[in-house]
């Protein structure tokens, strides 16, 4: 069956990382790292500081755009109707370093919201270094996922790819909804 192999491959890649990976350093710094997108909310604050900021305004209410999109239909639609278990509650070999999470798996919800506000920043009238750092960010939290093996890395790759759409989807709705404003303004 195409599941069984895709969740043989996946752990393969798991174990892989922990062969290859694992060790105090990354066992003491990707629970903090990846605490950063617990519950969306360094995200949200960034999105928070942005609209704060009159000049990145737009960008903020495009994150804030993004971020409900990957939430409403990444957590609350996909991984619902996928129902995919995590890795840690099909084997007993898995050391978990953070808490067991409360539910599915695929996608990735962590990655999305670093990919959404990645994407957002890709967009952004801002220096490139800003953005080669939020790139580099984004795929750490993604490894953090596989690092602490509370999801597979197609869970991971979903969100990914989920995360650069709602995120190139959330700019593009702010810039709709900007034109038509500026459009009726222009028609008073």
């Amino acid at each position: 069956m195409l599941t069984d192999f895709i969740t043989k491959m996946d752990f393969t890649i798991l174990n892989w990382i922990q062969e290859h990976f694992r060790c105090d350093i990354l066992d003491f710094t990707m629970p903090y790292f990846t605490s950063l997108g617990n519950k969306g909310i360094f995200f949200i604050l960034m999105a928070v500081i942005f609209i704060g900021i009159p000049k990145y305004r737009k960008w903020g209410a495009a994150l804030v755009c993004s971020l409900s999109l990957g939430f409403l239909f990444g957590n609350l639609l996909i991984k619902n109707i996928v129902a995919r278990t995590r890795p840690y509650d099909l084997t007993d070999n898995i050391v978990l370093l953070v808490d067991k999470l409360g539910d599915f798996s695929f996608p990735s919800g962590h990655t999305m919201a670093a990919f959404e506000f990645f994407m957002v920043i890709c967009m952004m009238p801002i220096k490139r270094g800003y953005k080669v750092l939020t790139g580099v960010m984004a795929f750490m939290m993604a490894f953090s996922r596989l690092y602490l093996q509370v999801h597979f890395p197609l869970d991971v790759l979903a969100g990914m790819l989920f995360g650069m759409l709602f995120g190139v989807m959330g700019v593009r709705i702010v810039n709709m909804v900007l034109e038509e404003y500026r459009t009726k303004q222009g028609k008073c």
